[in-house]
């Protein structure tokens, strides 16, 4: 079992910065790849970017690459997304989550999830 808690999301002007932060807790977090995942008004859950829990190569959805980054602190249990240059359409709920194995973009392959903190992004 695996718990995710969610925080740091908020309201930003477009061009601004938000860090997010997924708080993890169980066992073998080690076999796990972290996912962030976001939802906007209206549309299906959208792929972010994931990474191992035990490093490597981090994935992205190709328009967020060179403005997201994320990372994992393992002292803290805790995996990032730090997101500069963001834009309105950045606006949406994120999501965290948990999955056995590779850092997948698919969203089925995801076991465990947070409850989302919500980004909006003004003009």
């Amino acid at each position: 079992q695996v718990q995710l808690v969610e925080s740091g999301g908020g309201l930003v002007q477009a061009g601004g910065s938000l860090r997010l932060s997924c708080a993890a807790s169980g066992r073998t977090l080690s076999m796990y790849a972290m996912g962030w995942f976001r939802r906007a008004p209206g549309t299906e859950s959208e792929f972010v970017a994931a990474v191992s829990w035990s490093g490597g190569s981090a994935n992205y959805v190709d328009h967020v690459k060179g403005r997201f980054t994320i990372s994992v602190d393992y002292a803290k249990n805790t995996v990032y997304l730090q997101m500069n240059s963001l834009k309105l359409e950045d606006t949406a709920v994120y999501y965290c989550a948990a999955t056995r194995g590779s850092p997948i973009a698919t969203k089925t392959g995801y076991i465990y999830w947070g409850q989302g903190t919500q980004v909006t992004v003004s003009s």
